[in-house]
């Protein structure tokens, strides 16, 4: 197979979303894929990069709107497994003013009973950046240890691992915070939201995150609405958030994980990097779905020059 820059790990379900209005009887309904690493897959194809997704998806229509969507977006579906005896899983959303609940149908679903045996296979498909979450760890005991097989003994090398931590306290019992901190340890690239990190393993702020995670080489810390923070092999870097009114916070953190990877790929600085990050995240946070319509990276650093430039025009006194 063709190489890829990044190969995506991790459970897709179909996410039902009221097209208007609430979770109820009357209301109209759309279905898409919603999954944090098939995700961040879709919208790096978006964004110029070669993707591929690996999962396995029940053998029923549920299933075929996961792959076919995913593949109309440009993603490599070629190590999706077709599973005849278990499901796909399946989630709702109910948004309120008040924010979004979810739902979720998941257990004994088709990605739940993937295994570490299946990486033999996978890497038949070479790629640049292995990207997987916390998420994928919690589905069941095989799912922790295709983790734990993947982060920990490298099948995929020279493959960069990419770790969203991507805590879902609905998933776990209480062992989330030691096994979602030996992973994050043992990664190349991490991700974590700061209120995140505060609630696994009590820390404060980014620094703090940094003094307990310090062995990934790269280590993002995002704080919301506020900033981004990143621990680099050049240094800590800020990048403020971008402000936008929010339809949906949902899948916004994989969209900052995208962009960021994105700049990663492309070798572009630090600061391009968060921003990029953050015009992803900004992009879903304004949509009612996962995924948001996203130009070639190249542009959107064009935008990004253009609008620093205008920015610091702006503040310049007049004489």
């Amino acid at each position: 197979m063709r190489p890829v820059d990044v190969l995506a790990i991790g459970e897709t379900m179909v996410m039902v979303t009221p097209v208007d209005g609430r979770l109820d009887a009357d209301s109209t309904y759309i279905l898409r894929p919603g999954g944090a690493e098939s995700n961040v897959a879709a919208l790096l194809a978006q964004l110029g990069h070669s993707t591929a997704w690996a999962s396995a998806v029940g053998r029923d229509p549920l299933g075929d709107i996961i792959v076919d969507t995913l593949r109309a977006h440009g993603v490599n579906v070629d190590l999706v497994r077709r599973d005849a005896d278990r499901p796909t899983a399946v989630y709702f959303k109910d948004p309120t003013s008040s924010g979004t609940s979810v739902y979720y149908y998941r257990r004994g679903s088709a990605a739940s009973a993937m295994t570490a045996a299946e990486v033999a296979g996978w890497a038949a498909l070479p790629s640049r950046v292995t990207h997987i979450s916390g998420i994928t760890a919690a589905l069941s005991e095989p799912s922790l240890d295709l983790t734990r097989h993947i982060v920990f003994e490298r099948p995929l090398r020279p493959s960069v691992v990419s770790f969203d931590v991507n805590h879902r306290p609905g998933l776990w019992s209480g062992d989330a915070p030691d096994v979602l901190l030996e992973l994050a340890r043992r990664a190349d690239v991490v991700f974590v939201g700061r209120d995140e990190a505060a609630g696994l393993w009590g820390t404060s702020d980014a620094e703090s995150v940094r003094e307990l995670l310090d062995g990934p080489p790269y280590l993002i810390v995002k704080d919301a609405a506020i900033e981004a923070v990143s621990f680099t092999p050049t240094g800590v870097h800020r990048e403020p958030s971008t402000p936008v009114e929010v339809l949906d916070a949902v899948g916004a953190g994989d969209a900052f994980a995208a962009g960021w990877l994105s700049g990663f790929l492309d070798g572009r600085d630090e600061a391009t990097r968060l921003r990029l990050g953050h015009y992803a995240a900004s992009r879903v946070l304004m949509s009612p779905a996962d995924l948001a319509d996203l130009p070639p990276a190249d542009e959107i650093v064009t935008l990004l020059t253009e609008g620093a430039r205008t920015h610091v025009a702006d503040r310049r006194p007049c004489h």
